[in-house]
């Protein structure tokens, strides 16, 4: 009997033994090209039906059945599957794997809110910037626009202002290099192409505050591109009643090389507006990318842009009709004269690095930007301001405008950038030294004839009520350094996980002699009770370190203002005080991530300015204190099984201390909502419609000419609703047709101004001999039809 037992318990033990020999355990990370990990990817062996997902720090593990062959499958959104073969596995195994961006996530801009954000840079993706509908063509500026905290007042601008801050106040980098705009443009309609080709965008990330120490010396924002390195031979093209764009790129395992054309004509756009003529703008943007990594060890970029745009533009009449119901004035102009404008700019850059190891890297970077820019302008306008009901004349005159400025400006600049990876600690540092030159000479005035009578009439003397002479030069060098460190750690308890950033800037001009640090920190938390919930704090000082505008101080002798430069200007300041809320979750089984963040802004030595259309005029002289204070709202996902959209509320209020007077900001919109939605036809994916709505609070304003604290009135909301929709001819995305060298074919038509909505983008303004002033609205664009073909090789 007890042989028996005994012969029994070595046969279950064998089986077990057979069983434990027949199962293994496979565990490892996940991570991406930037050794960063890929948190919630999935691992999954299809045959044997299990799967699991990687933790925050991307760490799996999973038991499995050992056969001949393991197939293992690592996938997530926006990137690529990657499948691992494992032969004949036993006990326990190690795997790590990298995860590549998808290729496909190359066609638009939106905010994808599938990776967890723990800092105040948000990473933006494109998904549906083709079929988004657009009337500028600077899609990522559009993109941008429709954030929360971010507004604008004028759909023919790409300009932005975040947080009550003005246009100036937003850096932008591409390729680790800052971007400078030109000087002299004064309105939408003549600002062009945006610099940032949306064809070549690999990566954006773009901050509302709190932002890292690496990002340069202005008070409101920072947006972060970079350009895309093209893994085979590809081609695209787009052609539309507002312009055309083309890219071409091409790479093998060395090198690398991308090329991207636009044109853009608002000719068409234009011709919406109150004011009718011949409007003949021509826009012109050639960039080329190329990259060669002779080696493991080395990289060399260079990046070169051509950008000329011209806008002339020959008025005839306008008739405008402005008030309410019961008080409606008319406002009728005959124009003689031109308007021809010209703004040529070059930029490049090329950098080299040297790759110690994976995780450890040096470069230098050096950059170059120079633009010429002219702006003339001869027009007379002959009006009549009539009161409808009773067909008084309510002013008769005349005006003159004249122009003739010229700019010419180049800058130039070396940076030595290092960055390192260890265990919990991304560590970076650079050095960059800037030359500076600009060169101005403008001359500008205003004559208005009321009734025979000159404006400003005395009696005596004949003044313009306008009149502006500058002749500058700026010839300065400007030092800049940072240090910083994004340092990643779990808590006593292992499981919340803290991501804590803190850097220090430095920076020197040597025009003022004046230096700026600025410490900066920010703090995000996954807490452990919720892996879908983030807390992010963030602080900071910041600086509006003055360049050529800024520093442009203005002094009137005999009726003539005089621009000159201000050597004793200071830096603007803005002290960041920032907590946000992230919560992602999901809703009939769809993702969605609800976003509120509440801010603070200290501002001091503040230079006060006005804003006509996109022109910005500053006082040259730091003569305010004031703040900012808002709370932002978005909720982003797919409300359409497939698509995102998204809706964004921002509430501010901000205030600034003049002469004594507390007065807003002259971009204090004190609410906008902002909504973005995509959806498909019932039962295809060919059919795409695309809404846009906007909703923002009017601006103040005063009359030209005057002291900004007379900032009385405030302008209509901003209204505007543009819908697209499009149909996609040719889908080959997955390549099934091996033959058929087309991708994508799309064809869409767009409806701008949906409703036809009078948004008003400034005044002018009528003066009669009495003194007494009429506010006539400049309207900006009407309902117009736009349509486009799309087509990516």
């Amino acid at each position: 009997m007890k042989l028996k037992l005994f012969i029994l318990q070595i046969i279950c033990l064998c089986a077990f033994v057979s069983a434990q020999a027949q199962t293994f355990t496979l565990s490892g990370r996940v991570i991406d090209e930037n050794n960063d990990p890929v948190e919630f990817a999935s691992v999954s062996c299809p045959k044997q039906g299990k799967m699991t997902m990687t933790s925050l720090k991307g760490d799996y593990s999973l038991q499995l059945q050992s056969a001949d062959s393991v197939e293992i499958r690592f996938s997530m959104v926006g990137y690529k599957t990657k499948v691992r073969t494992l032969r004949r596995p036993r006990g326990k195994q190690t795997m790590q794997v990298v995860l590549h961006s998808s290729d496909n996530a190359l066609s638009e801009v939106t905010i994808t809110g599938k990776r967890i954000e723990t800092g105040q840079t948000q990473e933006l993706s494109k998904e549906h910037l083709k079929s988004m509908p657009s009337t500028t063509g600077n899609t990522v500026e559009e993109m941008i626009q429709s954030q929360a905290g971010v507004s604008t007042h004028s759909e023919l601008s790409s300009q932005y202002n975040v947080r009550g801050g003005s246009f100036d106040e937003n850096s932008v980098y591409i390729n680790n290099v800052e971007i400078f705009r030109p000087f002299l443009v004064r309105s939408g309609q003549q600002e062009g192409i945006s610099v940032i080709n949306p064809d070549m965008v690999e990566k954006i990330g773009f901050s509302t505050g709190g932002y890292e120490a690496r990002y340069g010396d202005k008070m409101s924002s920072a947006l972060n591109i970079e350009y895309r390195r093209p893994k085979r031979f590809e081609a695209s093209a787009t052609a539309s009643m507002l312009g055309a764009s083309a890219f071409v790129g091409m790479s093998n395992k060395k090198f690398s090389w991308s090329n991207g054309l636009r044109y853009k004509t608002t000719k068409y756009l234009l011709g919406s507006m109150d004011t009718k003529g011949e409007y003949q703008p021509t826009f012109i943007d050639y960039q080329t990318y190329l990259t060669y990594s002779p080696n493991k060890r080395w990289d060399i970029k260079f990046l070169g842009n051509i950008s000329d745009n011209h806008y002339n533009f020959t008025p005839e009449d306008r008739e405008t009709n402005f008030g309410t119901m019961e008080n409606v004035k008319a406002f009728k102009v005959y124009f003689d004269g031109q308007e021809k404008d010209v703004f040529r700019t070059f930029f490049g850059s090329l950098g080299i690095t040297r790759k110690f190891n994976e995780n450890t890297s040096l470069s230098l970077i050096a950059s170059a930007f120079n633009t010429r820019e002219q702006e003339k302008y001869d027009i007379q306008g002959q009006y009549w301001l009539t009161q409808t009901e009773t067909s008084e004349n309510l002013g008769v005159g005349t005006y003159f405008q004249h122009t003739r400025n010229y700019l010419k400006a180049h800058v130039e600049s070396a940076k030595l950038l290092f960055k390192t990876k260890q265990k919990k600690h991304n560590i970076e540092a650079a050095f960059t030294y800037k030359w500076e030159h600009i060169e101005e000479n403008s001359v500008e005035y205003e004559m208005r004839d009321s009734s025979k009578y000159s404006i400003p009439h005395t009696g005596k003397d004949l003044y313009m009520i306008y009149s502006m002479r500058a002749k500058n030069t700026l010839t300065a060098n400007r030092v800049e350094a940072y240090a910083q460190d994004t340092y990643r750690f779990t808590g006593s308890e292992g499981k919340t996980l803290y991501t804590l950033n803190y850097g220090l800037r430095l920076a020197y001009w040597s025009f003022t002699k004046e230096t700026i640090l600025s410490p900066r920190l920010s703090l995000g938390i996954i807490p452990a009770f919720n892996e879908n919930i983030t807390m992010r704090f963030a602080t900071g000082l910041y600086y509006q370190a003055p360049f050529f505008k800024e520093i442009r101080d203005t002094t009137t002798t005999n009726g003539i203002t005089y621009a000159s430069l201000n050597r004793k200007a200071k830096s603007q300041r803005s002290i960041h005080f920032i907590a946000g809320f992230d919560y992602r979750f999901k809703m009939n089984d769809r993702p969605f991530k609800f976003t509120a963040e509440a801010y603070y802004k200290a501002l001091g030595n503040l230079v006060p300015y006005s804003v006509n259309n996109v022109k910005v005029v500053y006082y040259g002289d730091n003569m305010c204190s004031g703040h900012a204070a808002g709370l932002d709202l978005k909720l982003f996902g797919e409300f359409v099984p497939g698509t995102d959209s998204w809706v964004s509320l921002s509430l501010m209020n901000t205030s600034m201390k003049l002469n004594g007077k507390s007065i807003p900001l002259p971009t204090d919109q004190r609410y906008a909502v902002n909504l973005f939605f995509t959806d498909y036809f019932p039962g295809t994916t060919r059919w795409k419609m695309s809404l846009k709505l906007a909703l923002a609070d009017g601006l103040p304003f005063s009359a030209p000419h005057r002291e900004l604290e007379s900032n009385v009135f405030r302008a209509p909301a901003y209204k505007r609703a543009d819908v697209g929709l499009n149909y996609r001819i040719i889908d080959n995305s997955d390549r099934h047709k091996k033959r058929n060298p087309i991708r994508n074919l799309w064809v869409g038509a767009e409806c701008l101004n949906l409703f036809g909505i009078n948004n008003v983008n400034s005044y002018y303004w009528i003066t009669d001999v009495t003194g007494q002033q009429y506010a006539v609205p400049n309207y900006l664009t009407g309902r117009q039809i736009n349509v486009k073909l799309s087509v990516d090789f």
